[in-house]
């Protein structure tokens, strides 16, 4: 589980319900004792459960879990319920709610990609990148690894991945072998990852020698071009397929013979569907 400070649990629920809930204190219901449950319309990955639990168990309710983040939920199973004052039950619905739909609408929507790639290519990868939904990354890394993802790069301090952007300030930006060469010395402690955007840079890449060659926007054709071209003159050199890749196409990817994809097309899939029933207790 990735780390959700304080604060962040705090930010979420000031989102929704830094004035309360009107309607609720319209209606003079506050007082009242209730239960919270949410379950799961249809079956699915479970992800975002320990963050809906932490935001109502800071309401101060008495919170419990039936699941488990990166597990397999049933139709209509339980996964959280939840008891207290109406008043703090409704603070705390939507915005668990919303947690749980979309961190496990990206679990699910991962773990198809994973289960596709892997169906064909056993040895496949689904790295999921940075690119997330602003505000989110936290939440989204974590769902895309309980969906049996891993983490591409979570920030530019991560890793060394030279772009073509970079290597238009060096002095000859195409001299891959002295890019190479700068980022070893420089970081001699990381992977050494670069992009390329065409077969031609691909190839002069691979041969400078580099842990890991990033290939955007390739074709599945293409990408089995490089592929061939990796085993036979640059063998210590892994690829990455990455740009537009998504379960439309993973297949065809996972059919190069490539062993990582490169990927933000699951934060932007179909939200989980969580009901909510509150009930008086």
């Amino acid at each position: 589980m990735l780390y959700l400070s304080e604060t962040d649990i705090d930010s979420l629920l000031l989102e929704d319900i830094r004035y309360g809930d009107l309607t609720t204190r319209a209606l003079g219901i506050g007082a009242s004792t209730g239960i919270m449950t949410f379950s799961l319309r249809q079956p699915g990955i479970v992800s975002g459960l320990d963050a809906a639990a932490r935001v109502l168990q800071r309401l101060d309710l008495r919170v419990r879990k039936s699941g488990a983040d990166g597990t397999q939920g049933s139709e209509q199973e339980v996964i959280l319920t939840a008891h207290g004052s109406a008043e703090r039950l409704h603070q705390g619905w939507k915005v668990a709610q919303n947690l749980l739909e979309w961190c496990s609408g990206v679990a699910q929507a991962t773990h198809g990609l994973v289960a596709l790639a892997q169906s064909i290519n056993p040895e496949m990868q689904i790295a999921c990148t940075r690119k997330n939904i602003p505000g989110t990354k936290t939440l989204a890394l974590g769902a895309a690894i309980d969906g049996g993802g891993i983490v591409h790069r979570s920030g530019t301090a991560d890793t060394v991945l030279l772009f073509a952007n970079h290597r238009r300030f060096c002095t000859d930006p195409g001299d891959w072998r002295q890019h190479v060469l700068t980022l070893r010395r420089a970081a001699p402690d990381r992977l050494i990852v670069v992009e390329a955007d065409n077969e031609r840079e691909a190839m002069d890449a691979m041969i400078a020698g580099p842990d890991v060659v990033q290939l955007d926007k390739f074709s599945p054709d293409a990408v089995r071009r490089m592929v061939a071209f990796g085993r036979s003159d640059a063998p210590h050199c892994r690829l990455a397929a990455a740009g537009g890749i998504n379960i439309d196409n993973i297949e065809e990817y996972a059919g190069t013979g490539i062993a990582l994809a490169v990927t933000s097309s699951p934060y932007y899939s179909q939200p989980a569907d969580i009901q909510v029933r509150l009930t008086p207790a």
